[in-house]
């Protein structure tokens, strides 16, 4: 890794983060949705260092348009406690601190429920991959910040690929696996594109993920499916692997409009 999505400075109110280019959506000068999240998830994962719980649940919303600019983080915790606690961080952007993006996490204590582990789904096996989009092959920005393994789809649609970022989050900082899950997590859309990108946008406002373990690793297989309504309106729904198995699942609501 030699480079990052996020470079640390010192502002008059606090740190400011200069975001590169690798931040970039293929959506216009606009930044992806990953990056945000891992960089909220990555200030709400210090309010809770040696607290003894962990994150059961991240909902990132997109307030507006993020710029591949200067912004700022804040973070709070909004409901304490000591089994049950719920945590907010939010990205600032402009020179009137306008809020673009929050996040919201609840956070619950850990304890010792080995003996009634379950998984839903069975273990991900990552296979041979399959050719990339044409699409892919001319974006930059956030696409050439993660190895993409693309796998063939299901015969139900269902579409799948193994993503790992191969940036940093901020300078070069060491990264949780949940920081890298979040720098990855938002192209479960993409991944489970419905609909040619080429004749319709069809842009997610959030991204609310649910674990129910914490992922290990830096590699995660996403397996997505978009949902398409007749109002304009979508959902992308995933199950997320590690090579350990199954984790958790995230959904997606989509603005799907006609190009």
């Amino acid at each position: 890794m030699t480079d990052s999505y996020y470079r640390r400075t010192d502002g008059p109110h606090g740190p400011v983060y200069e975001s590169t280019d690798l931040t970039r959506s293929n959506w216009g000068p606009l930044q992806h949705g990953s990056p945000p999240l891992a960089l909220l998830t990555h200030e709400i994962e210090h309010l809770i260092e040696g607290s003894g719980q962990r994150i059961a649940r991240l909902s990132l919303d997109i307030l507006g348009g993020i710029p591949v600019a200067p912004v700022r983080v804040q973070a709070k915790v909004q409901r304490p406690g000591r089994r049950i606690c719920l945590l907010e961080a939010q990205m600032l952007a402009g020179d009137d601190d306008r809020p673009v993006a929050r996040l919201s996490a609840w956070a619950l204590a850990t304890s010792d429920t080995t003996a009634v582990a379950a998984d839903r789904h069975a273990p991900l096996t990552r296979g041979p991959a399959s050719p990339l989009p044409n699409w892919f092959a001319e974006s930059g920005g956030y696409t050439r910040s993660v190895r993409w393994h693309g796998q063939p789809d299901s015969p139900d649609g269902t579409a799948t690929a193994w993503l790992s970022p191969v940036v940093h989050l901020v300078d070069s900082e060491p990264t949780t696996a949940l920081q890298r899950l979040a720098m990855v997590v938002d192209s479960a859309n993409g991944i489970g594109a419905a609909l040619d990108p080429n004749e319709y946008m069809f842009m997610n406002t959030d991204t609310v993920v649910h674990l129910h373990r914490l992922p290990v690793g830096d590699d995660f297989g996403l397996r997505a499916r978009a949902s398409i309504g007749p109002d304009g309106i979508g959902v992308t729904t995933a199950e997320l692997f590690d090579h350990d198995g199954f984790i958790g699942t995230s959904a997606q609501a989509l603005l799907v409009q006609q190009r």
